[in-house]
């Protein structure tokens, strides 16, 4: 078995990488958004600072 060469990599393999390289970042910014707005509701919790 050889090593595959740059020379084997055709346009359908750009271009399937190329899809599947936008589907893992689209799907990447679906499970972790990272706009505040987007996460859910949830308890806040507040740190107070000891007046002096």
């Amino acid at each position: 078995m050889t090593k595959p060469s740059l020379k084997d990599f055709t346009r359908r393999d750009v271009l399937a990488s190329s899809i599947l390289t936008v589907v893992l970042f689209v799907a990447a910014l679906l499970l972790f958004p990272a706009s505040h707005e987007a996460e859910g509701k949830g308890p806040q919790v507040t740190a107070q600072t000891p007046s002096r």
